[in-house]
């Protein structure tokens, strides 16, 4: 329920756009203070919008975290577009994050043509300068200045923290006075369900390689307490795969790697959900999910709710 605002109290939503791997996930897990949004090398690892809300004194901002904007492949790939697009609409503040390692590409033109004529104040913000010596920065921001009228032009290292709260104290300043839309101790507005199953895809990015990645769904059966002992929960999810060759190469010699990755959910679900978690995971195939729109439907991918 929303707050009346009588006292000063700013409100608003920020949207994070880039290529993939710029490191938005990164910098929406730094500012929220925990784990909501997966993280990998892979590209495409954020396939749906993750919002993570953050609450201070005088603000709350709503952080909208998008699919890294590629061209797309399938019609997996075109939803991913569309919701990252659907974001830039009736926001406060966008964020356009570039990687400091990295030339500006067609990737970051393509953006930057989407956000022509665009009213809504757009930051430029350089992640990775860990990365790079400080003298490159002037070079990297005069590449970017001339294409855009960016509202402000913000270097930051999402990993380490450096010229975040900055940036924070930047996006406030843009932000229009109104309610606070979520209790203070909310951190993110999507379900748990959702949560657990983007953990479990984590785990099958990092252990897998070359094409398997992209082919992954995780679908959560159920979640419940287990009967014998209420101290834990029981979850059991699905990975869905889109060829058998897949399935073999997802569960693992006897096993070892499904193994593997249901250890390391396992605990980031257990800090999740602050219990104990005994987690069952299968491996099923579904040939071709990623171009068929009743599987991209069952799998949580709905173009109605952007």
């Amino acid at each position: 329920m929303q707050q009346v605002n009588d006292n000063g109290f700013k409100s608003g939503f920020i949207s994070i756009i880039g290529r993939p791997n710029v490191g938005k996930s990164t910098f929406l897990n730094r500012v929220i203070g925990q784990k909501i949004a997966i993280m990998s090398d892979k590209p495409q690892t954020t396939r749906n919008k993750v919002q993570g809300v953050l609450t201070q004194s005088g603000s709350q901002m709503i952080f909208i975290d998008t699919p890294g904007i590629h061209k797309p492949k399938h019609k997996l790939g075109e939803f991913m577009l569309k919701v990252a697009k659907n974001t830039l609409r009736e926001v406060d503040v966008i964020m356009f994050m570039v990687n400091a390692e990295q030339k500006i590409g067609k990737g970051d033109e393509f953006i930057l043509e989407m956000l022509e004529g665009n009213k809504t104040p757009v930051f430029l913000v350089i992640n990775k300068i860990d990365q790079i010596h400080p003298d490159e920065l002037v070079d990297i921001i005069a590449s970017y200045k001339d294409k855009y009228p960016f509202a402000e032009i913000v270097p930051i290292s999402a990993l380490q923290g450096n010229n975040v709260e900055n940036l924070l104290s930047a996006i406030e300043k843009y932000l229009p006075e109104g309610p606070q839309y979520y209790p203070a101790d909310q951190v993110t507005d999507h379900p748990e369900r959702f949560i657990i199953s983007e953990l479990i895809r984590e785990k099958v990015l990092h252990l897998t390689r070359e094409e398997i990645p992209h082919s992954i769904a995780v679908v959560i059966d159920k979640i419940k307490r287990d009967e014998e002992n209420q101290d834990k929960i029981r979850v059991q999810a699905t990975i869905m795969v889109e060829r058998d060759s897949q399935k073999g190469i997802v569960i693992g010699k006897r096993g070892a790697l499904l193994k593997e990755v249901g250890i390391k959910a396992r605990k980031d679900i257990e800090m999740l959900l602050g219990s104990k978690v005994y987690l069952e995971l299968w491996v099923k195939v579904q040939k071709d999910w990623r171009n068929k729109q009743t599987h991209l439907r069952d799998f949580g991918f709905r173009e109605d709710e952007y």
